[in-house]
């Protein structure tokens, strides 16, 4: 059984200090994808080995920016090949993508931690973003070949940073025109659904509203759960069809929150 988890730390030292590490190391998942880690190398490998977590194989890809984005692949599973960086394009020193090719008892598994701009509707972040995606979308078309090439099942995590449809944002009304709930940036979600990739949380919760990942700190958002949905799992077919599970780890509280974003588990083959 394969369990694989994806979280937004929103920094790994304060994940550390709120206690987000105990949660990584008692969340059972085998392989853990973080974005937002916002350390240099050392620190990561720091505080994992002080939560005991030194014993996992790690990927990491430290943005450029100082303090800034940082995607990693935790995996108790050895971690053989590491691809920093969307290969032949403008992001290989960002720190949003990190590719880690494991070697699972089932064959080799290729797993993703992305980190997708938030972006501003009709500034130049917004453009930043669309070329990011643009990236991904290539990308994600040599990977799906890779399976039937190489044999290589692949996992695309993280934070996307967009609400692929109404199901995936509670004040969708209020939200219209606003970045990560944009038409141009939801045709990319459609595209990839329809060329070959799973979304994983949609195909085991259904349609129907949410259920959301992420919630603002403010007001009264996360007791409402007026969330979003930006937090994905996608998967290649032959992944997919041996989903059984999908998880979203939200908090009991507000005050036991330990990031606006909350981890999401998914889980292939029968459950012991």
């Amino acid at each position: 059984m394969l369990s694989i988890a994806t979280v937004n730390v929103n920094g790994i030292r304060a994940a550390a200090r709120r206690d987000e590490l105990r949660w990584i190391r008692e969340s059972g998942a085998a392989v853990i994808c973080l974005q937002e880690v916002r350390a240099p190398d050392e620190l990561l490998h720091k505080a994992l080995a002080g939560h005991g977590l030194g014993h996992l194989d790690v990927a990491h890809f430290e943005s450029s920016a100082a303090g800034r984005a940082g995607v990693a692949v935790l995996s108790q599973y050895p971690i053989v090949k590491v691809i920093k960086g969307i290969p032949r394009t403008e992001f290989v020193d960002d720190g949003r993508w990190i590719e880690a090719l494991l070697e699972t008892p089932d064959g080799p598994v290729r797993v993703v931690s992305v980190y997708v701009h938030t972006g501003e509707a009709g500034t130049g972040r917004q453009a930043e973003k669309y070329r990011f995606l643009d990236a991904m979308t290539a990308r994600m078309k040599t990977l799906r070949r890779r399976v039937s090439s190489h044999g290589e099942e692949t996992v695309v995590s993280g934070d996307l940073n967009i609400a692929h449809t109404t199901n995936d944002l509670k004040n969708w009304r209020g939200n219209k025109g606003k970045a990560g709930f944009l038409p141009e940036e939801q045709e990319y979600l459609t595209g990839w659904f329809t060329r070959g990739w799973s979304d994983l949380g949609r195909q085991y919760a259904g349609d129907r509203e949410g259920p959301y990942s992420w919630w603002s700190w403010r007001g009264q958002a996360f007791d409402n759960d007026t969330g979003w949905r930006l937090d994905y799992i996608l998967s290649t077919p032959g992944l997919a069809t041996q989903l059984s599970e999908v998880r979203v780890h939200r908090a009991d509280s507000y005050a036991q929150r330990w990031s606006d974003h909350a981890p999401v588990v998914a889980t292939f083959g029968e459950s012991s």
